[in-house]
């Protein structure tokens, strides 16, 4: 009985018990392997969120992943819209659009391969399957109905719809107004907003549909129509090289808006790097020095 005591005495935990010590030590203990348990179940789930953080940022690349491994980028363009994209006879591409394309090409590491592409199919070779090219670019302009069905970056080339024409005759045209008449033979080519602006605002001229856009202001010089709907990004170009065009409303544009680089959705990823480009080239010069060189008019 005695002993049960003591048992018992030492169980209830006084003060001057051994068992007592044991029982405080053990629970300490106890809270210190808690604390323990909960600091490394706290990193670990840290450790889980950074490791998914960091595959989601990997997923989040999968377009440039693509490029990178393959080692270049391909870009469609026109190659009929001097100087924006202009391909020679012997397949080498120049302009002003193709230089921001390598720029983009050079900051991801990688090289610029060039596919055709035509205006009239622009839309349908972006969105084509199997994939023609990564992003398309030379002369594009941003508007909604492109950005309904694709992606387009940041603008990088101010723009606007305006006219060449005969010298000769450039007193002639000093609205929208005087170009819209029955006698005006308006030349454009197909499937791109020169033909949509031709269509919806001048309902009264005589509109000819021309497959090759780099034809056209020479058509123009020789009298086989009388006004060409083009852009203020490529008119100074034509009446710098050919001195029997003119373009008499180039500070007036009929409408305003930017060029952009175009692309099918789900390329987040590849467009994030593109605007990120744009935006350097805006903010080192690179942009400024190549409007320059095409004598073209920089407004950023």
């Amino acid at each position: 009985m005695t002993r049960y005591t003591r048992q018992t005495s030492s169980l209830d935990g006084g003060p001057s018990s051994p068992l007592n010590g044991e029982l405080e030590g053990a629970c300490r203990a106890g809270k210190g392997l808690a604390w323990l348990l909960a600091i490394v179940l706290v990193f670990c789930g840290v450790a889980s969120v950074a490791s998914c953080s960091s595959d989601d940022d990997n997923s989040a690349r999968p377009t440039i992943d693509r490029i990178e491994q393959r080692g270049k980028i391909l870009i469609g363009t026109t190659g009929d819209y001097r100087p924006l994209s202009f391909c020679e006879p012997d397949g080498t591409y120049w302009g002003f659009g193709i230089e921001v394309a390598r720029e983009i090409a050079a900051r991801l590491g990688v090289s610029a391969e060039f596919v055709k592409t035509s205006w009239p199919t622009l839309t349908d070779d972006v969105l084509a399957e199997p994939q023609m090219f990564d992003l398309a670019i030379g002369g594009i302009t941003i508007t909604e109905a492109r950005q309904e069905i694709m992606l387009m970056s940041e603008g990088y080339l101010a723009n606007g719809k305006t006219i060449l024409c005969r010298k000769s005759e450039e007193g002639c045209y000093k609205s929208l107004a005087d170009i819209d008449k029955p006698e005006v033979r308006v030349m454009v080519n197909p499937g791109g907003l020169n033909e949509k602006f031709a269509n919806a605002n001048l309902t009264h001229a005589t509109i000819i549909v021309h497959q090759k856009n780099e034809e056209i202001p020479s058509l123009v010089a020789e009298g086989e129509a009388d006004v060409m709907i083009t852009e203020i990004t490529e008119a100074p170009y034509y009446v710098q090289t050919d001195a029997r065009l003119a373009a008499p409303l180039l500070n007036e544009p009929f409408t305003r808006g930017e060029i952009g680089v175009l692309m099918r959705k789900g390329q987040d990823d590849l467009l994030r790097f593109v605007n990120d480009a744009i935006r350097q080239m805006k903010t080192d010069g690179t942009l400024r020095r190549l409007h320059e060189k095409y004598g073209l008019v920089y407004a950023y």
